[in-house]
Formats: C-alpha cells, structure tokens, sequence
C-alpha cells in the first residue's frame, strides 16, 4: 500500500537493533473524535504468525485477533474494543491470582464490550500478569494500562487523548527497561504530529510509531528476530491494516464491519509475497 512507504522509509533510517520488545500506541483525535491504535509486535522471524477471525455466536462477539502458536498477542472485536499485551520484569505472584491456561485475548474479545468489561473480566477470572501488562481501549477513547506490580493491581488511564505501552512497568520503572527510548520517540513524534495543523489519520498516526521498529538482527544463534508485523487500526471505522516484516508488499487490509458480517471465520496466514 503506498501510504505505508513513508513509515517504511523511516524505520530502516531510524530504528536500533533488535530486542524482544513491543510497542503500542492508543490515539484520540480531539479535533474528530476518531480512535487509532498502532502495534509492533516484535519477536522471532521464524514463529507461523497469523490472523484469526472468529463470526459472531448467540453468546460471543465476532473479534479479530493476531498472533502465534494459538495465542492472541492482540486484536479487536465487532464493537471495537481493543487489547495488547507487552513483555516486561517479572513480578512476584498476588496470592489468589495467576496467570491465565487459556487463549486470554480471545476470551476477552469474544466477552467484553468496553475497558470496564475487560478488567471486570479480568477480576472475575482472577488474572494477573506476572512477566506482562496489557492495554484496553474501546472505540469511545477510552483506554487503561493494567499492571500487577508488587502484589497490587495497578491502573495507568488515557491522559491528554494518548496511551503509550512500551516495556517497562509504568508503575515502577526502578524494575527495568527504563528509560525507554522507544516510548520516547512516539510520545516526541505524536507532539509533533499534534503541532503540525496536518490533518490526523490513519498514516500520521502510524508513522509516529515508526522510529519504534526493530528491523531484522541476526543473533549469536543465527535466530533472525525484528519487527514481526505492525497493526494499524481505525477504531472509529473499523479500517484494519496490517504489515507483514517491515514490508509494504506483505500488507494485509480489511473493512472489520464487513468482515465481522460473515458467517464463517477465518485464518490469514502471513507470509512474504
């Protein structure tokens, strides 16, 4: 798609070496009131990475989710709600609590219909992360950061129309990975984007996550790690679009309220074209 090769542009230009990281940004347009969600999702080259839509049922929502080895890293649902997750230090378990044995995202796409139903989910199944947090945000702006840090649940919300998850604990970042200059680099770039009287889509939006990438490293095990795809998504829409390694080629794009009509799911694989 052409509009991806200016964000393309920059992240080979900008972007350091690889690390098994990710990268989310939650955005309101305060001039349009439209909701965009933009993800890295970095990882190992060499996982069978896919998308997976489920059709709606007499008791759960019709969701798209993606990701590797039946797990959901991330995804929507039908009434636009949206989670991630993100790696980050490990943390001691909170007694009564533990992480989940299931497809949690799915769970929660196929359940939930707002932020307050998502962590009302998340209470109810007694979940609480203890090497990850995880980003909700709904098609109404409203967006939460959930953290189990030193034994307590901790909530980060949407301030100035903008959430940022990177990997280091929000609520602690003496834990590691801080400071973070892939948090830095989409909080710099959204204020200039804000600054500049450009008008706000989908584009601009995805280009301020752009210096946040990892393009491809080879490691001392010849495992080629990097930026497994980039999600971008219109919440307000309903548009979906989705690069496949860093590529303009390997691109994936979607109407999610067509999609999301039919009767049967279905499973995109990625692959390089």
């Amino acid at each position: 798609m052409k509009y991806l090769i200016p964000l393309l542009i920059a992240i080979f230009l900008l972007s350091p070496t690889f690390t098994n990281a990710c990268s989310v940004l939650f955005f309101v347009d305060s001039s349009t009131g439209k909701t965009y969600v933009v993800n890295n999702e970095d990882y190992w080259y060499d996982v069978n990475a896919f998308i997976k839509i489920e059709p709606k049922s007499k008791n759960q929502l019709a969701r798209l989710w993606y990701g590797w080895d039946k797990f959901a890293q991330g995804g929507v649902n039908e009434v636009g709600l949206f989670f991630d997750a993100a790696v980050t230090p490990e943390q001691p378990k909170i007694n009564g609590y533990g992480n989940p044995k299931s497809n949690l995202g799915d769970d929660i796409l196929a359940n939930c219909k707002t932020v307050e139903d998502a962590l009302a989910y998340l209470e109810k199944r007694k979940i609480a992360l203890t090497k990850s947090h995880m980003i909700f945000g709904d098609k109404s702006g409203n967006a939460v950061i959930v953290e189990w840090v030193n034994g307590e649940k901790k909530l980060h919300w949407i301030n100035d129309n903008k959430l940022i998850m990177t990997n280091y604990l929000l609520s602690d970042t003496s834990a590691g990975n801080y400071p973070c200059y892939r948090y830095e680099s989409i909080e710099q770039n959204l204020e200039e984007l804000k600054s500049s009287g450009e008008e706000i889509n989908l584009l601009r939006v995805g280009n301020a996550i752009g210096q946040a990438v990892q393009p491809p490293k080879t490691d001392e095990n010849n495992r080629v790690g990097g930026t497994v795809y980039t999600s971008f998504i219109n919440l307000t829409d309903m548009e979906f679009v989705l690069s496949y390694k860093l590529s303009n080629k390997n691109v994936v794009k979607l109407n999610l309220n067509e999609e999301f009509l039919k009767d049967k799911g279905q499973k995109i694989k990625l692959t390089e074209k």
